[in-house]
């Protein structure tokens, strides 16, 4: 279901219960959530309208039917993608999904590098995400307290548990039930499979590794369809690679195809695109969030929006942007910043360590489509022994294929033989790559510059981040411990590999986390356990900006559950008349 035009809305005196900025993963959770528990919400995003199917633009268009193959212009990606175009899902087929950088700066110390990401639209990065989705279990919301680095979380695993449950059953995730202590299972839809490569390695590794385990990837792909995926108008995965340029079949999950959907069939919800947020509106005699200032994107006209409620889910930097820009006599450092926190302790995965080999034999066996995930060996250290170097832990992403046309094709040949040689596929390789958490760090932050502004006169954001020496550590036992595996798994011509820190820089692995952390203490937090602002009880953080620390899972289903958590704790709060 898309949105009909009536649904969208630009200036309104109308008040509404809740105000959602954002649209993307937790912005779409918000106003899922929000709306079917009777709340007249209004999502407010930044960016353009995008409509489910329409306007994919680059899905089931070939490469030799793309200008450039599908590769975009060097001049145009260097003068508007310099940072966008080092994302993996960045093409011609997607560049629609990323911002203009030239028009969207930020600035780093000394020219720093931090690559930040972006997707204004609606739909936000929910369009182009990885769809990589796991639980965190009680080592990761535990951690600080054991180790001391950031502050203790003020919820458990216990606490999270029914929501991310909540929360698989809409999405569905395709996964095995594994029995890992580390990786808690979940609400499953059938798992897809391993090759046989993997299959092979999987025993190999399992005989060898124990307790640790390789697994197969749990994702947001439907690799069947239940009742409750048909009705939101979604099928199955068709295995066809082009989850980042928008899927009309609704096979992975996104705002448009299924958050999106279920608000809008309430009635309930109105949507404000091209409407940035330049601050949230606060009363000082009531301490309480009136709304949101927003500048129109493209009149640079101001208006507001007013709410009983608001639920800030515009990504880590976001909204930590719009909080700092929230300044008041109460609040000279930011809203809801009494602790001084707010724009601190910002961190990503650590990434791009590992390593790959070519595996002999298996001549006789392929594979069928193009699988939307891989093996993964969650955690293993730090979990049983200490390690003598860090504290924390990582996971080893991968999964085996054949070499094919595509890498064929740029070899030397010509005529008869040349074309035999790239239909015959080529040996198998076999790759496992890190993913690490990299500590809370109050150094780690970001700021709102100060001379330095944007095309609608709003403050950059300064950016300050860098590894420390757990995280440089980490990194290199990540590319150590996936070179040793492969080793004993008798792969041959194995490499390891650890990109430096400005070959892959912070922000890269696209998982910002930190910045309006929640805590058990006001004095030194921004949000509680519910991702209520302690300073406003009527705002709330419901994006990366609440995590107290990073863990080493990819975050998205964590941000979906607190999401969903947060929101049925509002609309309680609402009806009793404590917000």
């Amino acid at each position: 279901m898309n949105a009909p035009a009536s649904f969208y809305i630009k200036s309104t005196p109308e008040r509404f219960d809740a105000i959602v900025v954002g649209s993307g993963i937790t912005g779409g959770w918000a106003a899922k959530e929000l709306t079917e528990r009777g709340l007249k919400t209004l999502m407010v995003e930044r960016g353009r309208p995008v409509e489910h199917g329409v306007d994919y633009i680059g899905e089931n268009r070939d490469p030799w039917t793309m200008p450039n193959r599908g590769k975009v212009d060097a001049k145009v990606a260097e003068e508007q993608f310099s940072i966008q175009r080092q994302c993996y899902a960045f093409d011609e087929h997607t560049k629609q999904f990323f911002n203009n950088d030239r028009d969207m700066p930020y600035s780093t110390p000394d020219g720093r590098p931090f690559s930040w990401i972006r997707g204004n639209q609606l739909g936000g990065k929910s369009l182009m995400w990885a769809r990589q989705s796991y639980r965190w279990s009680d080592l990761d919301f535990e951690a600080n307290l054991k180790d001391g680095h950031g502050v203790d979380w003020p919820i458990r695993y216990a606490d999270l548990a029914p929501w991310y449950s909540h929360v698989e059953r809409h999405v569905g995730i395709s996964g095995n039930r594994d029995g890992l202590a580390v990786l808690p299972d979940g609400e499953f839809l059938k798992p897809f499979e391993f090759n046989a490569v993997e299959a092979a390695l999987k025993q190999k590794f399992d005989a060898k590794y124990a307790p640790a385990r390789m697994i197969i990837g749990r994702t947001a792909n439907l690799n069947t369809a239940g009742e409750q995926h048909l009705a939101q108008g979604r099928a199955p995965c068709q295995a066809r690679s082009q989850c980042h340029r928008g899927c009309s079949f609704g096979a992975y999950f996104s705002t448009q195809s299924s958050t999106l959907p279920a608000a809008l069939k309430t009635g309930r919800l109105r949507i404000a695109t091209d409407s940035i947020v330049h601050s949230v509106l606060y009363d000082p005699k009531t301490n309480r969030a009136l709304g949101v200032r927003v500048i129109d994107a493209d009149t640079m006209e101001t208006r507001e929006y007013h709410a009983r409620v608001v639920i800030l889910c515009a990504s880590t930097l976001g909204s930590t942007a719009v909080l700092l820009n929230s300044t008041s006599e109460a609040f000279p450092n930011g809203l809801a910043n009494s602790s001084g926190a707010l724009g601190h302790y910002l961190t990503d995965h650590l990434w791009s360590a590992g390593a790959d080999g070519r595996v002999e034999g298996f001549d006789d066996h392929y594979y069928q489509g193009r699988r939307p995930t891989g093996t993964y060996i969650p955690r293993f250290r730090n979990v049983v022994d200490k390690h003598p170097d860090f504290v924390r832990g990582y996971a080893l992403a991968g999964g085996a294929a054949r070499e094919g046309w595509q890498s064929a094709a740029w070899k030397p040949g010509f005529g008869k033989d040349y074309k035999a040689m790239i239909r015959k596929p080529g040996p198998w390789h076999f790759s496992l790559g890190g993913q690490g958490e990299m500590l809370p760090r109050y150094e780690n932050s970001v700021s709102l510059h100060a001379t330095r502004k944007d095309k609608w006169g709003m403050p950059l954001l300064h950016v300050d981040v860098t590894h420390g020496d757990n995280d440089r550590k980490m990194r290199k036992d990540m590319a150590d411990s996936a070179g040793n595996i492969l080793e004993y798994l008798g792969l041959k011509d194995v490499k390891t590999k650890m990109a430096t820190e400005t070959e892959y820089p912070p922000g890269l692995a696209i998982h910002e986390m930190g910045t309006a952390r929640m805590g058990r203490d006001p004095k030194t937090s921004v949000l509680n356990g519910w991702n209520q602002a302690h300073d406003v009880p009527n705002l709330f953080v419901t994006d990366g900006a609440s995590m107290a620390s990073g863990a080493w899972q990819n975050p998205s289903l964590t941000f979906m559950a607190l999401t969903a958590r947060a929101c049925a704790y509002a609309v309680d709060q609402m009806k009793a008349g404590t917000i």
